[in-house]
């Protein structure tokens, strides 16, 4: 098992959407964090396309991250066929083990017989780079159709990113999400939440809460997964804090403290074992 960072932590250091700083910061000052957080993975996901980088700093990139002993892992966003091909080839420069695809939008009106023949056909070339992939529960893509594709496919180079929160989004409870996916998980986003409450009673809203502050149960999640060899991915849900310069501190602050949290608690686990 092994602690990573994903990009999704500097949500808003990135850029998002609309928000886009004037300096957005870079993959490689994203892997002088991990280095200096003392984790052992980097996780560049789809706020930060692989393709979008220029060729020589993905060779920069390897080149540090294989001398940092940090393994690199890539993402994007929905499932489709050409695009999964040009990024297992960019897996390859990058020597990137993991290639995780957030099934999510058209994903969801493609049958799971349609996915499981596509990922059939691709697999073999994930295979040959040593790049195996995970498919991430996302908002809208129910766990349980996720695991029937792995079920189909059933080839140990495709797998599932078992992220603990998104799928409240379309309907699950964690607990229910992790059950179904455990045993196929080859990837784990871990974050933490919390429900807030409307101030006219209005309902209520969940949003990210700082690593062990939440509601995320971690020492039972991370417990499932102490004996496996997969990576763990810290993520957070920080919610945006009217302008980029207090954004940047506190990602800063929740990306460090939670990295502490989950190295303290993984070798508490391991100690104890």
């Amino acid at each position: 098992m092994k602690l990573g960072l994903g990009s999704y932590s500097y949500r808003w250091s990135i850029g998002h959407k609309d928000r886009v700083p004037s300096k957005p910061l870079n993959c490689l000052e994203l892997l002088d964090i991990t280095s200096k957080l003392g984790l052992g993975v980097l996780q560049i996901a789809d706020n930060m396309p692989v393709h979008n980088i220029a060729t020589q700093t993905l060779d920069d990139l390897s080149k540090s991250a294989n001398n940092r002993g940090i393994d690199l892992e890539i993402g994007l966003q929905s499932f489709s066929p050409k695009t999964t091909k040009e990024y297992l080839q960019i897996a390859e420069r990058l020597d990137a083990k993991i290639l995780r695809i957030a099934l999510d939008g058209n994903d969801v009106q493609t049958s799971d017989d349609n996915i499981a023949k596509e990922f059939k056909n691709i697999l073999p070339i994930a295979e040959k780079f040593k790049c195996k992939i995970a498919i991430e529960n996302h908002f809208a893509f129910p766990s349980i159709r996720m695991a029937n594709i792995i079920k189909l496919v059933d080839h140990d180079y495709l797998g599932a990113c078992l992220d603990v929160a998104n799928s409240i989004c379309a309907g699950e409870w964690p607990d229910e999400t992790i059950d179904c996916l455990s045993d196929h998980t080859i990837n784990l986003h871990i974050k933490d939440y919390q429900f807030k409450l409307d101030p006219y009673g209005v309902g209520f809203c969940i949003e990210g809460a700082p690593m062990g502050d939440g509601l995320t149960n971690i020492r039972s999640l991370l417990s499932k997964f102490i004996d496996k060899e997969i990576s763990i991915i810290y993520e957070h849900w920080l919610p945006w804090t009217g302008n980029f310069e207090d954004a940047r501190k506190n990602e800063d602050q929740w990306t460090a403290e939670g990295a502490a949290y989950l190295t303290s608690l993984t070798s508490e686990l391991i100690q104890n074992q």
